[in-house]
């Protein structure tokens, strides 16, 4: 944009936004009332949005509005005036999730030569997967820019076509190392007079291996080209790659090198090894609105455990090396659709996955590499959501976490595996809830007469009751008499027990009540609010956990009758307090976090998202007729995603975008590997942590 239509465009705006005396335009500057002899570019840039004052062009500026875009992230605005300003070489590091795309896209889109159909840029990426999210959203910002071609270049697929793409004039090609490599041997592309090379998740390619593929393709362009490096961690490698292809390149960091983000909370549960899976199950279930990738370290676990959680009624599906194209775009499909709400992949599979709104990154195993965890953990908090990274550990691997600890420069929350009646009153509040917040198709009404008629004499609570049990007793009869899975010493004994146990004074109680993140509470304002209420101190209330629409806490049992005598019927702005002794103590009083908080889930909703919507989510919950997670209460009833299902003799049941083992495509060279070489656990002990 020329500086005359920058000042008829943020003049008009002007005069749009502001209620002026007068106002004189000489030797660019302004004159208004209020202000008084201003530069141009100051007193211009109060009325330009965010992305306009990075000096994007007009074309580009359309596009950001179509796709809603209000303001640029972090490392978009400090990346992209620099790419547009010089003429120069860059290392960005940010943590995926960030818009390291649009950091790089906009400003090469507003560089290209849209005239010119040779090809100027290249840009390479670990994954099929992402490779084909990079073309769309290259070609969604250039939308408005007439003749500009981008063209994807990846295995899986026919190398001819996509050699006659390229030749039919592609400025910008996205490939895979490999598939790259494979065209430039047999001379199908040239890339010697591009005038742009950027390297996306550059960590992820030299971690699956492509180092000299990338060291190879980069000698065959020229040396006077900008290289654009983004990458979330700058290992040994990256570092190597910089030195050799790039000149004083400009640096671009967000937050902390190598740190995680700040909108991911971390948290991990110990159990015996044997319980790995039962637990997955259970923090599935203690969350009806899961939506999670479930992380593996090899492509037999991960097929195992989908099968497994499709054979219990979970919707689920694997995603590793060896499925073809076809069944991989599939399986992403139905994940983007919530068609599936656990996704369980290898790390190499999951790179270049981006899906909004992942609530939980479920780390079945650790992987072999510390870096890889925090890409793993990447997959969710995006775009200023938050998101929850769990953790599922063995004894003998507790010392992995204070090792993650230190390179992601954050603490964990050591919980417990919620109790089998635990789930169960977090399932039967989510009913309640769900029932409350469906809207009432009015097709029913010609058939209430008969219904009425049929539940004639039944009392309010009766109906509740009955309601409730349908959809819920296989679930209760499930859970009742499961064992604790949280290692308690002393033996297992059954969660419910005919008799109320004996509450002694110096034992924790636990209590259930009916307040939760829907009433503005986070786990700090709720203990907050029942330390002043009960007048307790510091340490005597711990272990809170929020969910969306009820709670738990701990006190010692000296308090018990305080509890239930002041908070029972207590009146919170017109809401009426309900509090009830959970059958589980929640555990010892000395489990803490490693900063020194009570442990036991003391952050906002178990979905990772406080704050968020109390409306139903299409594709979560628990129950009725729609796709959904939790417990699976009618073997008779149609299909429904996610929970437990009792039974367990039948068939395993396919789900849309699960595969049958015999589908099985020969493996690809592209993204094949499972385990990445990299730091291991093991090495990181004889090591000083890495200063930020």
């Amino acid at each position: 944009m020329s500086e005359n239509q920058l000042l008829r465009h943020s003049v008009t705006k002007f005069y749009c936004c502001v209620k002026v005396n007068f106002l004189i335009i000489k030797e660019k500057q302004i004159s208004v009332y209020g202000f008084k002899n201003l530069p141009l570019h100051q007193i211009l840039k109060l009325y330009m949005n965010k992305f306009e004052q990075l000096g994007l062009n007009e074309s580009l500026l359309l596009a950001i509005k179509d796709l809603g875009f209000e303001n640029p992230s972090e490392v978009q605005e400090k990346a992209i005036p620099v790419l547009l300003e010089q003429n120069t070489d860059l290392v960005a590091l940010a943590q995926t999730g960030t818009g390291k795309t649009a950091a790089f896209g906009f400003p090469l889109i507003q560089k290209i030569d849209a005239e010119n159909k040779n090809t100027q840029a290249l840009i390479l990426s670990p994954t099929r997967e992402l490779c084909l999210q990079i073309t769309n959203e290259i070609k969604q910002y250039s939308k408005y820019v007439k003749g500009l071609h981008t063209v994807a270049v990846y295995g899986g697929a026919s190398i001819t076509e996509q050699a006659r793409d390229v030749k039919r004039g592609a400025q910008i090609i996205v490939a895979t190392p490999g598939r790259m490599q494979d065209m430039i041997n047999r001379g199908l592309v040239n890339i010697k007079n591009i005038n742009f090379c950027i390297l996306d998740e550059a960590d992820e390619m030299l971690n699956m291996g492509f180092y000299e593929d990338i060291v190879s393709i980069l000698s065959d362009t020229p040396d006077d080209k900008n290289t654009w490096l983004f990458s979330a961690t700058m290992p040994a490698e990256v570092a190597r790659i910089a030195k050799k292809f790039m000149h004083e390149p400009a640096e671009v960091t967000v937050g902390t090198k190598n740190s995680g983000s700040a909108t991911v909370s971390h948290e991990f549960y110990c159990v015996n090894a044997r319980d790995r899976y039962e637990a997955l199950k259970r923090l599935a279930d203690a969350n009806p609105d899961i939506f999670s990738v479930v992380f593996c370290r090899t492509k037999r676990d991960t097929q195992a455990v989908a099968e497994k959680l499709i054979e219990d009624g979970y919707n689920a599906a694997a995603l590793h090396g060896d499925l073809s194209q076809a069944q991989r775009d599939g399986v992403m499909k139905s994940f983007r659709g919530r068609q599936i709400q656990m996704l369980v992949a290898t790390d190499v599979a999951a790179r270049g996955i981006d899906v909004d709104n992942i609530t939980h990154v479920v780390n079945y195993q650790l992987p072999d590499e510390i870096e890889t965890y925090n890409h793993r953990s990447g997959r969710t908090g995006r775009a200023g959501k938050l998101g929850t990274s769990i953790v599922i550990i063995t004894k003998s691997e507790l010392r992995k976490i204070s090792s993650i600890e230190r390179i992601i420069q954050q603490k964990f929350v050591e919980k417990t595996i919620p109790s089998g009646i635990e789930i169960c009153e977090i399932q039967l509040l989510h009913l309640a809830n769900k029932i409350k917040d469906t809207e009432v198709d009015h097709e029913i009404d010609n058939y209430l007469p008969a219904i009425n008629e049929v539940l004639d004499g039944l009392t309010k609570e009766e109906l509740i009751k009955k309601m409730v049990s349908v959809e819920f007793n296989r679930f209760i009869n499930y859970y009742k008499k499961k064992r604790d899975l949280s290692g308690e010493k002393g033996g297992e004994r059954s969660e419910r027990s005919s008799e109320p146990r004996e509450i002694r004074a110096g034992d924790p109680v636990r209590y259930f009540v009916n307040i939760g993140s829907r009433d503005d509470f986070d786990w700090m304002q709720l203990k907050d609010f029942l330390k002043e209420t009960l007048d307790l101190g510091r340490d005597d209330v711990f272990k809170v956990d929020v969910k969306e629409g009820f709670s738990f806490f701990n006190t010692d049992g000296e308090h018990t009758d305080k509890v239930m005598s002041i908070l029972n019927g207590f009146d919170m702005n017109g809401r009426r307090i309900n509090v009830e002794i959970s059958k589980n103590d929640g555990g010892s009083r000395e489990r803490r976090d490693h900063n020194g908080r009570s442990g036991g889930g003391e952050r906002r909703s178990s979905g990772g998202f406080g704050g968020r919507s109390s409306a139903p989510r299409s594709g979560g919950g628990s129950f009725g007729p729609r796709k959904e997670g939790g417990f699976r209460s009618d073997r008779n009833s149609a299909p429904r995603e996610g929970g437990f299902r009792s039974d367990r003799d039948a068939a395993p049941r396919r789900e849309p975008g699960s595969f049958q083992r015999e589908e099985r495509a020969p493996r690809r060279s592209e993204g094949s590997a499972d385990r990445p070489a990299g730091r291991s656990f093991d090495d990181a002990k004889a090591r000083r942590p890495r200063k930020s």
